[in-house]
């Protein structure tokens, strides 16, 4: 795979990433819902790719990483759920740009369960971000919907961030494609209990939109990306999908007419450009 290769497929990866909002608005159904179906088809289709690949599916796994997988996988069924509830509540805008805020909260979490330094530039950051949040809803009133659906996105963004040390601290050494796999059907099976009240609920659209986020802005933006990183760093990729928001944004605007207003595009520009730099930072020597 070529260089150039490379950024296309995460930028597509990132583009896909976005997508997540748009069909989180198609669909109208429960989010527990599309939670426990995005997670099965995604399931499905990273069995048919692991399988083709010739790899066997439990590769590198054992007892200990079975728990740690499904303690992301908790992790990542209330970051879903969050998620569209979020969208349903409060637009796509503020449920991404809540979402994004995650890095923010990666930062902290590390500082506050891993005991890790936090760098001064840092704490800058989370502070942008913070600050970023609070101009993204029109007014930060606990009783409008905007800021409602913002305090279940930042929800999202923060079980991300902790899904995301989880991965991190375990089954390092199981490839990333087998990772995905487990996890997604330990969602599929948590979610799936409570959402058998609303299998008759879906109407036909809703299941072709489900399979499609399972199967692109799951199964195949996870398989892009980590293709991708075969060719480019992990903080060149990290900067493309900061840009999420973006392409999320831009389809509702040209979908659905969500417009943003200039307070929450100032705010997204904070949050964004905050964690763009963040990337961009020169990592301290680890030696």
């Amino acid at each position: 795979m070529t260089h150039q290769r490379a950024l296309l497929q995460s930028h597509l990866a990132a583009v896909l990433f976005g997508l997540t909002g748009i069909l989180g608005e198609l669909i109208k159904s429960d989010p527990i819902m599309i939670t426990t179906f995005r997670a099965f088809f995604a399931a499905m289709v990273l069995f048919l790719i692991i399988r083709s690949q010739g790899r066997r599916l439990s590769e590198g796994l054992n007892k200990k990483d079975a728990g740690m997988l499904l303690l992301a996988s908790i992790m990542l069924a209330i970051h879903w759920v969050s998620f569209f509830i979020a969208v349903k509540t409060g637009g796509i805008a503020i449920a991404t740009l809540g979402f994004a805020s995650f890095p923010a909260f990666i930062t902290l979490s590390e500082w506050l369960v891993l005991r890790e330094r936090v760098r001064t530039d840092e704490w800058l950051i989370l502070g942008l971000v913070s600050f970023g949040l609070i101009l993204v809803p029109p007014e930060f009133d606990l009783a409008a919907e905007a800021t409602i659906g913002l305090l279940w996105a930042v929800l999202s963004g923060f079980t991300f961030a902790l899904f995301t040390i989880i991965n991190r601290r375990t089954a390092s050494h199981m490839p990333a494609l087998q990772v995905a796999y487990w996890e997604n059907l330990f969602v599929t099976l948590l979610c799936l209990p409570f959402a058998l009240p609303y299998l008759g609920q879906p109407s036909a659209a809703d299941w072709f939109w489900m399979a499609m986020l399972g199967i692109f802005c799951t199964a195949l933006s996870h398989y892009l990306l980590v293709s991708s990183l075969t060719r480019i760093n992990a903080r060149s990729a990290g900067i493309i999908i900061a840009l999420e928001p973006i392409y999320a944004i831009a389809f509702a605007a040209l979908l659905f007419a969500q417009y943003p207003s200039i307070q929450a595009i100032l705010g997204g520009t904070i949050i964004v450009g905050a964690i763009v730099w963040s990337g961009m930072r020169k990592q301290p020597d680890q030696s």
